[in-house]
């Protein structure tokens, strides 16, 4: 909620629903997924994403509001995952078969990271990383830096020769759109597509939002 960019974006609403409602009910969808956990801080403005978890039936993880990547480490301890899939908040249409395609690999490779961002041809706000559990613990030792304890993969990306790294790609590079939301110009862009939408939000995969984007957005 304390976002410098974006105060309070996860739960801004668009047509009544907040932004964790429109991400929460497509992750709901993964057939590969076993626990959804939002994993925020003990920041008191964070009181209000622990509301909308309770009201939303979501587990709720507090720790603390700069080290995310221990946050993320304590979240995946504690609920004995051997691998977690890390998705940042504030992508409220990321696509659930992007994320069974990740989580897929990593089942059937032999990974430390499976990614679509090293190099990403994934749009921005379709990010998913699948993260084994014990090698994140080592790596969190050996972390020293303030965006890696922020982007708790920064660290696997800079050191990408020590880690068994695994880049998914999409079939046509569509980097240069912006389906985050960070800025209110991209609220305003994710409101738009909302409101082009003629099906609830979860029957449309990343490319039928893509034939949504408003067209004076599109690079």
């Amino acid at each position: 909620m304390s976002s410098q960019r974006y105060p309070g974006k996860v739960l801004y609403k668009i047509n009544g629903k907040p932004l964790l409602h429109y991400l929460l009910t497509s992750l709901k969808k993964c057939k590969n997924a076993d626990q959804i956990v939002i994993a925020t801080s003990i920041d008191s403005k964070d009181d209000f994403i622990e509301a909308f978890c309770i009201e939303n039936g979501v587990t709720c993880f507090r720790r603390d509001l700069e080290d995310v990547a221990k946050r993320m480490l304590k979240a995946a301890k504690t609920v004995k995952a051997d691998a977690f899939v890390r998705i940042n908040g504030d992508s409220p249409l990321l696509d659930p078969r992007v994320v069974e395609q990740a989580i897929s690999i990593y089942q059937n490779g032999n990974y430390d990271l499976v990614t679509n961002t090293f190099p990403r041809s994934f749009p921005v706000g379709q990010s998913v990383e699948v993260i084994k559990t014990s090698t994140f613990e080592l790596a969190y030792q050996k972390m020293t830096k303030s965006d890696e304890f922020e982007h708790i993969t920064k660290y696997f990306y800079n050191h990408s020769d020590d880690y068994k790294i695994y880049n998914f790609k999409n079939n046509i590079n569509l980097s240069h759109y912006r389906l985050v939301v960070d800025t209110l110009e991209d609220m305003d862009r994710f409101e738009q597509i909302i409101n082009s939408m003629d099906k609830p939000h979860t029957d449309y995969c990343m490319n039928d939002i893509i034939a949504l984007y408003p067209m004076s957005s599109a690079n």
